[in-house]
């Protein structure tokens, strides 16, 4: 299907997930030449809990090492810098996307489902050494992140397709579903696509996506690295499923059916189910996931959604935080506020209040002036310096009437004052004031929010709009206008980075004779199994164009001329083993095939003219055949 319509655009939105600290600095460390794994185990060291967990991944069970490894350089040299960076990434998504504003996406369910597929990967790739089990926790952590990024990309919009299908999918649900339909028709893309397209943008091997993007279909009999993860792949998926089940006995039959493939029989495979929950509970404390879920309910409504402006309904309570050095007035004013139904939280002091404020901002903060060790003039300017500044309102209380004090104290940033002793009405009143301009605030932020829903759904429609208009309507394939466009960036990254271009243009046998015996119709159904079947035979990386008529164009990145004709023998033996059963035909749909690269060629014109010369020594020499320039 289309894979990366408008992916470069919606990246520059910055709206899709992405690494964040630590983990950013890993990926420009080792996508350096001279990057060394000292420097990595001293990026590393900045970070204590990243430490630790690095340190207790090395110690487990995957990793098995012959001692207990107790240093991180140790560490980064037993996992390898790759595994190290794919780890980091993995887990700093993890910390930065543990909520969102999509409604009807369980975010802890999410995250539970994916440290269950990444531990159950992992301990099937120790079993089955295809891939190391350090780099497979990896791809099993983000496995499923192509949902996580349309719920962050497209909150309301998403939660809207999550409920119009019935449910949030886990994990570890299998099969194609009502959801995957739902995406491809209100963003142009689904979770499947866009994880992959997220996986290549951050560097993970090309293995990974191919493996991913097979694991979906029947399983295969070949033994091929690819094949072989895809099943690992599967079978994890239900693993997971079972992990997050109430009735786990319904998973049964499948996970058996899988456990049969993987050479575990009926006797080992509940031991083997253990061994994955018990350390899918153990990584979960490691990592901060909760793995002990409730049972799903659905989504609460959100509070305060009601439709109406809060300008017209009564002002509600405020979340106020209270600072007083005194216990005595603090307990009292605490007290009297919360009758006023203000929600309020309290401090003694302006360092404990300006942490208690940046971890959970208030609406209101509510503070005395002298205080030690920080007074609440210090802490009035230190929280107009920081991002929550023009959010808060301060009010002072204060024994200082003086014109030169107060004048003082609105420099600082406060809003309001009320002079000590306290007068209750008049400090609700102040307050009052405050809930007058907090109800503005959240006016203007429902309006910003209706706005950028607004934008978002224009974008969405631009996508749709280009959708059609790189579309074959008829086998679903991005078409020529779009093949153009995909070949001149393509080019222009194979200068760029030194690296090879390879492409196909094919041309299915015979086809004329299909349509003068069995009509346009029949026609048309060739060329839809041909374009179905022969996009299954290509990589995930690869992009299959209808080009015109009866003639397809295969964009082949990072190959060269070798590799695009094995490539190219694979897809025109896929095709002669998969004939269309619904149609009686004459002789059995075949491809003859032109190859053309870059290098040797120099330029977009050079290329697709050494692929069409080929293409007609092959129809030349016979048909169903490959030949290059």
């Amino acid at each position: 299907m289309l894979n990366e319509f408008n992916f470069e655009e919606l990246k520059a939105t910055d709206r899709l997930p992405s690494p964040s600290g630590i983990a950013l600095k890993m990926l420009e460390l080792t996508s350096r030449d001279n990057a060394s794994l000292e420097d990595l185990a001293h990026l590393i060291q900045a970070d204590p809990a990243l430490t630790s967990r690095l340190l207790k991944f090395a110690n487990s069970a995957l990793i098995a090492p012959r001692r207990p490894i107790v240093a991180i350089q140790d560490a980064v040299i037993r996992i390898g810098m790759g595994g190290v960076r794919n780890l980091v990434l993995g887990l700093s998504l993890v910390g930065k996307y543990r909520g969102g504003a999509c409604r009807n996406f369980n975010y802890e369910r999410y995250w539970a489902g994916s440290l269950a597929m990444a531990v159950a990967l992992s301990f099937l790739s120790h079993r089955n050494r295809i891939i190391a089990p350090e780099e497979t926790f990896t791809l099993g952590l983000l496995a499923d992140i192509g949902r996580l990024a349309l719920a962050t990309v497209w909150p309301k919009e998403y939660a809207r397709c999550l409920e119009k299908a019935g449910s949030d999918e886990i994990a570890g649900a299998t099969g194609r579903s009502p959801l995957l339909n739902l995406e491809r028709k209100h963003f142009a893309i689904d979770q499947e696509k866009l994880t992959v397209l997220l996986l290549a943008d951050w560097g993970l091997p090309e293995i990974f996506r191919d493996a991913l993007a097979h694991s979906k279909e029947p399983a295969s009999a070949s033994d091929t690295r690819t094949q072989i993860l895809a099943r690992q792949i599967a079978f994890a998926r239900t693993i997971t499923a079972w992990c997050l089940a109430q009735a786990r006995d319904e998973h049964l039959p499948a996970l058996e059916w899988h456990a049969s493939n993987h050479e575990l029989d009926q006797d080992s495979l509940p031991d083997f189910l253990e061994e994955v929950e018990t350390a899918w509970h153990a990584w979960g404390k490691v990592i901060e996931v909760r793995t002990d879920l409730p049972p799903e309910f659905p989504p609460k409504e959100q509070a305060g959604a009601t439709g109406r402006s809060p300008l017209l309904q009564s002002m509600p309570g405020l979340d106020i935080v209270l600072v007083d050095d005194d216990p005595v007035l603090l307990a009292k004013l605490s007290k009297q506020l919360q009758k006023a139904d203000h929600r309020v939280r309290t401090c003694r002091d302006g360092r404990e209040a300006l942490k208690m404020i940046l971890e959970n901002p208030p609406q209101l903060v509510v503070t005395d002036w002298t205080m030690q060790p920080v007074d609440g003039l210090t802490l009035s300017r230190n929280l107009r310096r920081s991002s929550l500044g023009p959010h808060l309102y301060l009010i002072m209380l204060t024994a200082n009437e003086s014109e030169d004090d107060l004048v003082e104290a609105f420099e600082a940033g406060i809003d309001d004052y009320v002079t000590k002793p306290i007068n209750l009405k008049v400090l609700l009143a102040r307050i009052r004031a405050s809930q007058r301009i907090a109800a503005l605030q959240v006016e203007l932020a429902k309006e910003r929010t209706e706005l950028e829903h607004k934008a978002k759904e224009l974008s969405l429609a631009n996508r749709k709009l280009e959708q059609l208009a790189n579309t074959d309507l008829l086998t679903g394939l991005p078409n020529r206008r779009y093949a153009q466009q995909r070949l001149q960036q393509e080019l222009a990254a194979t200068h760029r980075y030194a690296r090879p271009l390879g492409i196909m243009i094919l041309d299915l046998d015979h086809f004329k004779s299909i349509n003068d015996s069995l009509g346009h119709t029949a026609g048309d159904q060739v060329l839809q199994h041909a374009a179905q079947t022969m996009q299954k035979a290509l990589r995930a990386s690869d992009v299959l164009c209808r080009w015109g008529g009866e003639e397809f164009l295969a964009i082949v990145p990072n190959a060269d001329l070798a590799a695009t004709g094995k490539l190219a023998e694979r897809l025109r033996r896929h095709l002669l083993s998969h004939q269309p059963t619904e149609l009686t035909l004459k002789r059995p749909v075949t491809v003859s095939i032109g190859l053309g690269a870059c290098p040797p060629a120099r330029d977009l014109e050079q290329l697709l003219h050494l692929a069409d010369e080929a293409l007609y020594r092959a129809k030349e020499k016979g048909r169903n055949r490959i030949e290059t320039a």
